[in-house]
């Protein structure tokens, strides 16, 4: 296992430890299985793409690009309403 260093003010430093403490792991256990679990740009798009396949074939759901995006930004603008942003 190789160690790195990794820069980031101290209040988020501050936060990970804590979050990591009330779980009771350590600050590069909690990190190590946060990257284990979080998934990359590719793989999201490769999930939402077998998703999408699996509606298509389960009952014909295949919205168009323009569709997508119409719900992509409604999503977006409800997310924004509930977060405050």
């Amino acid at each position: 296992m190789s160690d790195a260093n990794v820069r980031i003010p101290e209040e988020a430093k501050d936060r990970l430890a804590a979050i990591a403490a009330a779980e009771g792991l350590s600050l590069r256990a909690y990190l190590a299985r946060l990257a284990e679990t979080l998934l990359t740009p590719a793989e999201r798009a490769e999930r939402a793409a077998k998703a999408l396949a699996a509606l298509k074939s389960w009952n014909g759901y295949a919205p168009t690009a323009a569709q997508q995006q119409d719900l992509d930004s409604e999503l977006d603008r409800r997310l924004a309403q509930v977060t405050g942003r």
